[in-house]
């Protein structure tokens, strides 16, 4: 600083400044002349254009006045000025600093001797860092066991850290040291310090001599690519000296590493260092601090799960006794390898995969600014580069290396990443890394967000070279690069397997079979060699469509991964792409919209069910795109549509064409196939209902009132289709008025994908009408509806259940009204009424309808209610259900319908309630069981709390009924517990972690309703 400053030059700085970069020129101008007051120099051309080049020159010109003041009151300030005249790196290093780094200008300010470690020349003292702390603490370097002796050693250790960390930081920031050289650098530095926070604690235990003690480095410290301000992770591993006993030697060994990680986290007039974290030991932070080698290795054997051994990827010796840590690694890496074959591992990869996704989806108001925990950050990077060493490492020795670029290179030498990806991977993982540095090194905090205001954007950008426009070009490239970090995650793990199986042109090397099948079964693909040849035969070729495969299939195969049966996933899309592959929007809608192709994926590999109505009707795959079309549709718009179905295909007497001579028309058999085309309508929406209930867009009392819409439809149609058959066929309309009384689940709304459709028949002979002929008539009718609906065909079964009329099997299938009547009045027993409780007469003439409902209504609503005997009955009969119905050897606690505290008991509550007040309380005369619950609530009959009971009880039986039904294609009342796969799908439909949680929350519900039906349907205590 020895240009003087002449008046005539004044007007022209702020100008100067301003061009330069500095954002308030004003202030710049009135620091520098209150300097020039002070010191009677200026700064020169160098100098002040070294500052402009800074990151932030106002920050950069703040700091070095500071210094400046500090060196001049230390005696170095001449020094200090003449090696920034004439030393240009100096200059170089030192401004780089200060423009980014507040805390090492506030450190250098403290310490204006430390600028000598920006210097041209050695950058660092003469010596390793480990001597060079351990020195600064009073310790002997040489010394087996080096014990601190300095005054103040904490205070020591932190000034020497950060006198490294300065030399570093220098380099750094002028590009001498790229991103992996500092972030070994660092290891090695934590370690040093480590080193050195033991000397410390050795001088607090006085005993250390009986015992050895090593420090395993985790982690980022443990691969060598350690940030600026990081917790540093670690295990403690420890043994007795000869003579010495275990247990003392242990104790010893505890207080020593307690010791140590004071050391580096106790605050200070220097401040601390960093946080030493040792949760990732065995049993984390509920295990013991510190373990000899022996129970180390006893746990790694037999506990550990896959997420500990993939955290021992980067596990190394870095202070303390360094045979004991060489001897670690032997035992424990061949432990971390040999795991990699183990019967959990597939399901531990496929937790570790999920646990990431999930961590990624929940993310906080801040997330979008984070590099390591944000989409595409770093954690992306290291989770993906893991997890093929993993997979691939046990069988390649040289995919083992703990940090994480080396890996990632050996990785695309071997093939098992293509050279592309991982160039772009590695060159946003360097860039991500940069910028975290330069993040942390502003205030030596640790942090990972980026800035949100304009001057830490602009700091960064500038930073990074981007002057231009410093924040919008840095905005954009850091978009960038976490948009390809992200779109390669997704697909790293099986873009190589189509190279594997398709013989796609090009230069990149490709994962063989073997190494294919590997990566599949960590995926969780039970038959890898199967999956093979459906990837195989679908990207197979040069067609558009084997191309747009191509494509696809990458990510498509994560999420078949993620979804509870890949291999049934894979298998179904292979199936649906073969039915719609010549189809030109099939593929278009699978690239363009990727909410389709991820449900498909999802419901292909949870659902039997649902894959076998896509298989049926492939085109139903468009219903996927949006919310808006899986919403169940109204009653009445799929009424209309199933009877415009049946009236374009009525032929006969009133229809097109008239009859033929054999009573059918001469285009085919009109009832068969108005039916078929009705049976393809359910069969669409039973998909689009399935599917709303496999993505939770439907709750419970949604899908039971969807599914009886659907069913009611559908029989409504059949029985339309069936009356105009027989008329045709007798050349005259129906001498009758016909009725279908929806029973049980079906009346009560509250049907599932598997439930039978109990009705019964009732019909009215019309005026002069001749009853028997009437009869005849309606009998035919019910009958061809049963015919028609039991026809083969591609969609589920709906099975008409009859038996549930009066006198059952021995009953006639249809009665007249009047029948009804003298029945009900003459022999109906109190089961028979509870019966009617859930009948609706949903289906036919209207009128015959509202007449057989004022029928039952007393019958089931007696006025008065029921009484004692009828209570007393109905109690015993549910008694015998629960002792005689059950299936031999079932265990009861594990059946949702007739198992304690499952469907049955809060139904029969529900219906014991109606029996006794449904007469005078207007609310309980409903067939819907949840509606007569609250109800019951509503008029006092039923306390609030235990209805709740009840009604989560039922909704979750429900739900599981209906999940068992999705994921196996067959119906179930058990909830399952033997077969793994469909255990753990049912488990995955239902949202819980696993099936033990399931099976827990499960019997809570149910052991809570079954202490409510023991005191209100028993009268129990």
């Amino acid at each position: 600083m020895t240009e003087s400053w002449t008046p005539d030059r004044r007007p022209s700085l702020a100008g100067r400044l301003a061009r330069l970069g500095f954002t308030d020129a004003a202030r710049a101008e009135r620091l520098l002349a209150d300097a020039e007051r002070e010191t009677g120099a200026m700064p020169g051309t160098g100098l002040l254009d070294a500052l402009g080049g800074t990151a932030d020159p106002d920050l950069a010109l703040d700091g070095l006045l500071r210094l400046l003041a500090s060196a001049d009151e230390r005696g170095v300030g001449g020094d200090l000025r003449g090696a920034l005249a004439g030393e240009p790196g100096t200059r170089e290093r030192l401004t780089a600093v200060l423009g980014v780094s507040a805390a090492l200008g506030d450190h250098l300010a403290r310490h204006p001797e430390h600028w000598r470690m920006l210097r041209d020349g050695p950058a660092v003292p003469a010596g390793p860092a480990r001597d060079d702390l351990l020195a600064a603490v009073g310790a002997d370097p040489a010394a087996q066991d080096p014990v601190a002796a300095a005054p103040d050693p904490l205070l020591a250790l932190r000034v020497a850290y950060r006198r490294r960390l300065l030399a570093l930081a220098g380099r750094d920031l002028i590009g001498v040291a790229d991103v992996a050289e500092v972030a070994a650098e660092l290891a090695d530095l934590a370690a040093a310090a480590l080193e050195a926070g033991l000397a410390i604690a050795r001088a607090e235990v006085p005993e250390h001599g009986t015992c050895r003690l090593a420090v395993i480095g985790m982690g980022k410290c443990g691969g060598r690519e350690l940030n600026y301000v990081s917790d540093v992770d670690v295990i403690f591993v420890a043994e007795a000296r000869a003579g010495e006993p275990e247990v003392a030697a242990l104790r010893t060994a505890t207080r020593l590493a307690s010791a140590m990680m004071r050391a580096c986290s106790a605050s200070t007039r220097e401040g601390d260092l960093w946080e030493v974290d040792a949760a990732l030991r065995p049993e984390g932070k509920a295990g013991p601090l510190v373990r000899t080698l022996a129970s180390h290795r006893a746990y790694y054997e037999r506990w550990a799960k896959t997420w500990e051994f993939q955290a021992l990827l980067k596990a190394r010796p870095v202070a303390g006794d360094a045979g004991l840590g060489a001897r670690y690694l032997d035992v424990i890496t061949p432990i971390v390898w040999k795991a990699a074959e183990g019967e959990s591992f597939v399901e531990d990869v496929q937790h570790m995969r999920r646990r990431v996704e999930a961590d990624l989806n929940q993310r906080t108001a801040d997330s979008e600014r984070q590099l390591k925990l944000g989409p595409g950050g770093l954690r992306d990077v290291e989770f993906s580069v893991q997890l093929l060493q993993l997979v691939h490492g046990r069988a390649d020795e040289t995919l083992r290396s703990p940090t994480t670029l080396v890996a990632l290179s050996d990785l695309s030498q071997g093939g098992y990443v293509g050279r592309d990806d991982a160039a772009a991977l590695a060159s946003a993982y360097r860039f991500l890394r940069r910028v975290e540095h330069l993040v942390q090194l502003h205030r030596l905090r640790r942090t990972h967000l980026v800035p949100d205001d304009e001057d830490g954007l602009r700091r960064l950008g500038r930073a990074l070279g981007l002057r231009t426009d410093p924040v919008g070009e840095f905005t954009a490239l850091w978009r960038r690069h976490a948009r390809e970090v992200r779109r390669i995650h997704e697909k790293l793990f099986y873009r190589p397997l189509l190279r594997a199986v398709a013989r796609l042109p090009g230069v990149e090397a490709r994962l063989t079979p073997e190494a294919a099948r590997t990566r599949l079964e960590a995926l969780g693909y039970a038959d890898p060699a199967g999956a093979l040849r459906h990837i195989e035969a679908l990207t197979s070729g040069v067609s558009r469509r084997a191309a747009i495969q191509r494509t696809l299939l990458p990510v498509m195969l994560g999420w078949f991964a993620d979804a509870p049966d890949p291999d049934a996933g894979l298998l179904g899309f292979r199936q649906v792409s073969d039915a719609l592959g010549t189809t030109p929007w099939y593929l278009r809608l699978l690239r363009d919209e990727v909410t389709v192709a991820e449900r498909m994926a999802w419901v292909l590999g949870s659902s039997r069910y649902a894959t076998d109505l896509l298989l049926r009707a492939p085109e139903a795959v468009a219903l996927l795109g949006a919310d808006g079309d899986l919403t169940p549709r109204p009653c009445e718009v799929l009424r209309s549509e199933a009877l415009a179905a049946v009236r374009r295909h009525k032929k006969g007497p009133g229809g097109p064409g008239g009859p033929s001579p054999q009573g059918e028309t001469a285009g085919g058999r009109p009832a068969e196939e108005a039916v078929g085309v009705v049976r393809g309508l359910r069969r669409r929406e039973l998909f689009r209902v399935a599917v709303a209930d496999l993505l939770g867009l439907v709750d419970v009392r949604a899908v039971g009132e969807a599914l009886t819409c659907i069913a009611t439809v559908t029989v409504e149609a059949a029985l339309q289709a069936a009356v105009n058959k027989i008329e045709m066929e007798a050349r005259e309309p129906l001498p009758t008025r016909m009725a279908v009384v929806a029973m049980g689940r079906f009346g009560g709304h509250e049907l599932g994908y598997g439930s039978d459709a109990d009705v019964m028949f009732v019909h009215d002979p019309l005026p002069g009408a001749d009853e028997r002929a009437a009869g005849r008539a309606a009998h035919a009718v019910a009958e061809e509806l049963r015919r028609l609906l039991a026809l083969p065909a591609p969609d589920p079964p709906l099975e008409i259940d009859p038996n549930l009329r009066p006198e059952g099997r021995q009953g006639p299938l249809v009665r007249t009204l009047a029948s009804y009547a003298a029945y009900y009045a003459r022999w109906s027993e109190p089961w028979e009424a509870q019966a009617l409780l859930r009948a609706d007469p949903l289906i036919g003439d209207a009128g015959l309808r509202d007449r057989f409902r004022a029928l039952i209504d007393p019958v089931r609503w007696p006025g008065g209610g029921i009484g004692e005997d009828a209570v007393r009955q109905i109690r015993r009969l549910k008694a015998r259900m629960e002792s005689e119905r059950l299936p031999r050897g079932v265990e009861r606690r594990l059946h949702t319908k007739l198992g304690p505290g499952g469907l049955a008991d809060v139904e029969w509550v529900a219906q014991l309630l109606q029996l006794k007040h449904a007469h005078d309380v207007p609310g309980l005369r409903t067939t819907r069981t949840l509606d007569a619950l609250d109800a019951a609530v509503e008029a006092r009959l039923l306390d609030a709390g235990d209805a709740g009971v009840l009604a989560e009880a039922w909704c979750l039986a429900t739900r599981i009924r209906g999940s068992i039904m999705l994921v196996r294609g067959r119906a179930s009342d058990l909830l399952p517990t033997d077969h793994h796969r469909e255990r753990s799908a049912v488990t995955r439909v239902l949202g819980y972690p696993g099936t033990g949680d399931l099976l827990e929350d499960y019997h809570g519900h149910a052991r809570r309703a079954r202490a409510v039906v023991d005191r209100v349907f028993y009268g129990a205590g």
